[in-house]
């Protein structure tokens, strides 16, 4: 604990009273454009990797970024969309994978997992991801993935993710009307790239050829 409470001292002492103005505007509510949503990993930090302020992202985070298809039964991925999307009005969303996932590992063989049963029901939900990447590699269906695949598996993950939030009402409705973006990433961590893809996209590109018009126009 020591590091954690020096951390909030230096907090205390030299962050706040840097940002005071922007905490004092933050405490009346927030107005939040991107709803982020990635992986827990501690090595992820969406406002680092984004340059972001606090207030900027509204960041939902679980193992995989794994995000259910939409049912009537309540979860708090499900609730947390809803809000964002409906009460905040988030004009893009992000759903952000990243290399070496320890969640996606875990889904190329859920057999393994035998032990840790919520874990297992969790990563059920990329279980769509798993068998595309078998099919394509012509494995048969639901044998263990090795090693070799979870690059693929990762990027696979993300895609499909994007196509369970396109479930959810209150993203399709937005979407029809041209209210929100949907963008899928894999950050790479040791390189520190990104690679993007589009709500109706079935493969990835670099993150500078994704968004190329929006670079130019920072020019």
């Amino acid at each position: 604990m020591k590091d954690v409470i020096k951390g909030v001292l230096n907090f205390r002492k030299n962050v706040y009273p840097q940002r005071k103005d922007l905490f004092g505007t933050l405490a009346g509510g927030q107005n939040p454009d991107f709803l982020f949503i990635t992986c827990s990993d501690s090595r992820i930090d969406p406002n680092l990797l984004t340059g972001s302020d606090p207030g900027d992202l509204f960041i939902c985070r679980n193992a995989g970024n794994v995000i259910p298809p939409h049912s009537n039964e309540t979860g708090g991925m499900t609730a947390s969309i809803e809000y964002a999307v409906a009460v905040l009005g988030v004009r893009h969303i992000i759903v952000c994978g990243h290399t070496d996932c320890g969640a996606v590992k875990g889904a190329l063989n859920l057999d393994a997992l035998k032990g840790l049963p919520h874990v297992k029901e969790w990563l059920g939900h990329c279980r769509s991801a798993m068998e595309i990447v078998r099919e394509r590699n012509g494995i048969e269906s639901g044998a263990c993935l090795g090693h070799e695949h979870l690059n693929e598996a990762i990027e696979e993950n993300v895609l499909q993710q994007v196509q369970h939030l396109r479930t959810h009402p209150v993203v399709a409705a937005k979407l029809a009307t041209g209210k929100v973006e949907i963008h899928g990433w894999v950050y790479n961590i040791e390189t520190g790239s990104i690679r993007c893809c589009g709500h109706n996209s079935t493969a990835f590109e670099s993150f500078d050829d994704h968004y190329q018009q929006e670079i130019a126009d920072l020019k």
